[in-house]
Parts: structure tokens; C-alpha cells; sequence
């Protein structure tokens, strides 16, 4: 919602007479938050691998829908004076840290619960939750910008979108329940009973961080090209497209509002394809996209009407699919059992805050550095060359077990139901290895 509102905001927080200035400092608060995420992975990550996934998840929810509910409360720039954009720093500062043991989390807890052949298609469920929120806080932003006059959306009207989190922060207390009432992933539950009786496991921050060098290495090339097309493509697109094209906000935030449910609507069917064919292809047929469609897709979006906007927005939004169907089981595979949370959380959110959350800053910057409009092309070009590096050097994960975990199979009425289905079709037939056990 933040990126969205980014407009309004620099109204609102950085009165200048430059809209270029007041969107710099918009996203430089943006950009702020992620600067704090590795911290939080830091903290949440290792106390994850200690005292186990689910309480450290049942965390974050709250600190994070506390710190948005904050900035919907803040006063304006003409109220407070420098005051207001210190206090949407620290609150954008308290979401980024909340949010720096969520994701690693979450991707964990579904990885090490789900089976090894099918950990693909649960997987990409986390990203299709991750783009209904995205397309939650756009939709509803739409909705304001369509029914409130301009004056009205910069008087009061952005408040709304940020003070939807309080109710949500209550509905979430629910989410908090059901989360500590869920059992700890089998692969935490076997790791901490391998040690002494009544003690939790302890991982020493050297273990999680140089014992894991190679493997945060890939950690962060992956998350590169993955973050810089996600931010690229759904938090500086709609801001793009109203303060630099000039599009009315609610055409802008329609375009992108139609590439997320489209990306939705394939996500599933892209996290099953993870599990015929390997993580490894799909990730490398994204970056291999980017290279060649980068460029004709920013000539269409900045030189075209609508319709050339849509195609140029669908088609990176297409190869965004290749990453969010791939990195949830990716990125955990890539660490032992003993370190997962940690080694992950501190290697995902230190590439997110240096090249994900950054990229809006960057690429208007060098815009307006350059007068170059085609830049953010290149910019997405040379992150789908360190992901191409990432994914020729990482193991493939599909229809193996989790490193340090044992194997994971289906209940067995789902695997019994699989092999009914496989025995009539034929195509979804289980190996013979699988049906034995």
C-alpha cells in the first residue's frame, strides 16, 4: 500500500516543490525499512532454529500489522514539520524488522511439512497468499483514489489503507491461535530430539553464518533477481506509470491490479510444473526472459497506450511467476535442518534490503540522473545475469528430501488417492520407489 500511495505520501510526509524530489523521499523511507530486515532475520532467524518455527511466526504477525496501523495515524508534514517523516520512518523501520523473520519462516514451515514430491506446488501457495495481500491493499487503494476527490485522498483518505491493519491485526490474533496450535514441522520436531533430553538445540551464529557461506552466497543471487523483478514490477510500476507517465492513478493501479490476478491464477499450476521438471529450469527460464524481454517490454509500457501497457506489464509479470513459483521450496532446500530459519532469514533479507526494496529508489534516481526512461530494463537485465550465475551453480531441490531431513512422503490416502489417479491417467502415476514406501 506504501508503494502505491507513494504519490500521495510525498505529498503528505515531503513537501517539495519537485514531485521527482517528493517520490525520492518517499522511497528512500521505503528503501529504509529493508535496511532493518537483516536485523530482524538476525534475531528471529537463529530464535526460530532454537525454540522452533511456530512461536517465532506467531510473532511477527502482530509487530507487523502494529507497525502499518502506525502510519495510518501519523500527522502530516503541515502539522508536526520535520517530526512527520521521522515518525514514518520509525514506523516503516518497525514493519521491515517484524517482517525480516516472516518470510523465511513461513517458507520453512511449509517446506519441511510438505511432501517431497508435491513441496512445489504447496509452496507456491505462500506466493499466491503474498500476491493476494498485494492485491488486497492495490484493490483497495483503487477503491479510494475512484471514490474520493484528489484534495480528499491527500487530506485524509490514505489513512484508510494503513488503518485496515488494526482490524486485520485482530483478525490475525486468530492466525496467532491457530499457529501455536499447529504441531512443530517434523524435520525441527526430529533435529531438536536428536539432542539431550528437555534441552533446546543450540546454533551458534558462526554455524548459521560461515559454516553456510556458499550456500547465503546463492541465497542472495537468487533472492536478487527474484526481489528486483517483484518491487520493479509492483511497487514502483503503479508510481511509474501516475507520477512519471501521467496516467491517472486508478488506470496505473488497474494495469498492475489485472498482471497480479493473473499471476495468481498460474501460480499453482507454475509450483506443480517445480515439481515435473525441476526448480532449476523454471528459475533459469525467467532469467533467460528477463534478458531477452526486459527491454521491448519497458519500450512498450513507457511509448504505448494502455493495451501496450497491459502486454508489457503481463509479460514481466509472467516471468515474475517463474521466481514466486520456484523460491519458497528453493531458497529453504539450500540449508540444513539445523540452520534453516537463520542461515535463510539472514540471506534472503540481506539481498532484499540491498538490491529488493531498493530498487524503486534506484531506478528513479538513475532516471532522473540520466533522462534514460529505459533504464530499470537494464537495471532487471543485469539482476537476471547474477540469478543465471545463482541457479547454474545451485543444487536441484525437486523430489528430494530437505538437507539434514528425511524423506517426507504423502499420507497415504493422499499417495493411495494419487495412484488410483495415476493407474486411470497414467500421467500422475507415483514411482515405484514412492508406492513402495
Amino acid at each position: 500500500m506504501y508503494g502505491y500511495l507513494a504519490v500521495t505520501l510525498g505529498k503528505v510526509f515531503f513537501p517539495s516543490g519537485s514531485p521527482t524530489a517528493q517520490l525520492l523521499s518517499t522511497f528512500g523511507a521505503f528503501a529504509a525499512a529493508f535496511l532493518v530486515r537483516p536485523l530482524g532475520g538476525l534475531v528471529f532467524g537463529p530464535l526460530g532454529d532454537r525454540v522452533g518455527r511456530r512461536k517465532v511466526l506467531a510473532i511477527t504477525m502482530i509487530t507487523t500489522a502494529a507497525g502499518t496501523f502506525a502510519i495510518g495515524l501519523l500527522p502530516p508534514y503541515a502539522v508536526l514539520g520535520t517530526g512527520a517523516p521521522v515518525l514514518l520512518l520509525a514506523a516503516r523501520l518497525v514493519q521491515g524488522f517484524s517482517t525480516g523473520g516472516e518470510y523465511a519462516g513461513a517458507s520453512t514451515f511449509i517446506a519441511e511439512y510438505a511432501p517431497d514430491r508435491r513441496r512445489g506446488f504447496f509452496g507456491s501457495w505462500l506466493e499466491f497468499g503474498t500476491l493476494a495481500g498485494y492485491l488486497a491493499g492495490a484493490g483497495l487503494v483503487t477503491l479510494l483514489t475512484v471514490l474520493l476527490p484528489a484534495g480528499d485522498l491527500t487530506a485524509w483518505g490514505w489513512r484508510v489503507p494503513f488503518l485496515v491493519a488494526g482490524p486485520i491485526g485482530l483478525v490475525g490474533l486468530v492466525g496467532l491461535y491457530l499457529r501455536l496450535r499447529l504441531e512443530e514441522t517434523p524435520a525441527f520436531t526430529a533435529q531438536a530430539g536428536a539432542g539431550r533430553p528437555g534441552r533446546r538445540p543450540r546454533v551458534r551464529l558462526r554455524e548459521t553464518v560461515t559454516g553456510q557461506w556458499r550456500a547465503l552466497l546463492l541465497c542472495v543471487g537468487l533472492v536478487l533477481v527474484y526481489n528486483v523483478s517483484d518491487y520493479l514490477l509492483l511497487s514502483y510500476m503503479p508510481s511509474c506509470l501516475t507520477g512519471e507517465l501521467h496516467y491517472g492513478a486508478t488506470q496505473g493501479l488497474l494495469v498492475v491490479l489485472g498482471v497480479m490476478a493473473l499471476m495468481m491464477a498460474v501460480q499453482p499450476f507454475a509450483g506443480a510444473l517445480t515439481d515435473r521438471v525441476g526448480r532449476r529450469p523454471v528459475i533459469a527460464a525467467g532469467c533467460a526472459g528477463l534478458l531477452a524481454l526486459s527491454v521491448p517490454a519497458l519500450l512498450l509500457i513507457r511509448h504505448g497506450g494502455l493495451l501496450a501497457i497491459a502486454l508489457g506489464t503481463g509479460a514481466l509479470g509472467m516471468l515474475l511467476v517463474c521466481f514466486t513459483a520456484s523460491m519458497p521450496t528453493a531458497l529453504p532446500a539450500l540449508f540444513p535442518t539445523r540452520v534453516r530459519y537463520g542461515s535463510l532469514s539472514i540471506g534472503f533479507n540481506v539481498s532484499v534490503s540491498l538490491f529488493g526494496g531498493t530498487t524503486p529508489l534506484v531506478v528513479t534516481a538513475l532516471i532522473g540522473m540520466t533522462g534514460n526512461a529505459v533504464l530499470p530494463a537494464y537495471y532487471l537485465m543485469a539482476a537476471a545475469v547474477v540469478g543465471a550465475v545463482a541457479v547454474w551453480l545451485m543444487p536441484e531441490s525437486a523430489g528430494r528430501p530437505l538437507p539434514g531431513s528425511a524423506p517426507a512422503a504423502e499420507p497415504p490416502a493422499a499417495a493411495a488417492a494419487r495412484l488410483r489417479g495415476g493407474r486411470r491417467g497414467g500421467r500422475r502415476a507415483l514411482s515405484p520407489r514412492l508406492r513402495a514406501r
